[in-house]
């Protein structure tokens, strides 16, 4: 099954430019949960990285809820990937078996190095991208842009 943490990072991101554009900064947990069909519990666990890195601020309390840390415009997707994903590399190996060839006894050292470059161009992508790019690109997919 592949991973949606970044899928939901950037959804909730994207929610939070779009509110601060609209003057409604603060969006609660309850609210992202709505919004994207999901539990309150999970969107708190994805806020959770994304305050860390200072990409989002957090207030607690009555009134309280998540805006974002600094402008859309200097914060990039690869920014938000790193917070949703972690140290999760974008591939998993296979565990290492008998080695009984030498594609086994090498596969995991030439599986690793591939991963590797694959995720050093799928971050440079995607630090090429900021998240008001995002919105933007958001905003042309609706019906009344075309």
């Amino acid at each position: 099954m592949l991973d949606i943490r970044f899928c939901r990072a950037l959804q909730v991101m994207m929610r939070l430019a779009i509110a601060a554009e609209e003057g409604s900064e603060v969006r609660s947990s309850t609210q992202f949960a709505e919004e994207l069909s999901t539990n309150p519990s999970l969107v708190r666990k994805l806020l959770v990285p994304l305050h860390a890195e200072g990409l989002v601020i957090c207030t607690k309390g009555r009134g309280g809820g998540a805006r974002l840390g600094r402008p859309a415009e200097e914060i990039t997707l690869a920014d938000i990937y790193r917070c949703a994903v972690g140290d999760k590399p974008l591939w998993a190996r296979s565990p290492d078996g008998e080695h009984v060839c030498m594609v086994a006894a090498r596969t995991g050292e030439f599986f690793a190095n591939l991963t590797a470059e694959a995720e050093r161009a799928v971050l440079a992508s995607l630090g090429d991208r900021t998240l008001a790019d995002s919105v933007r690109e958001i905003r042309a997919l609706e019906p009344a842009h075309r």
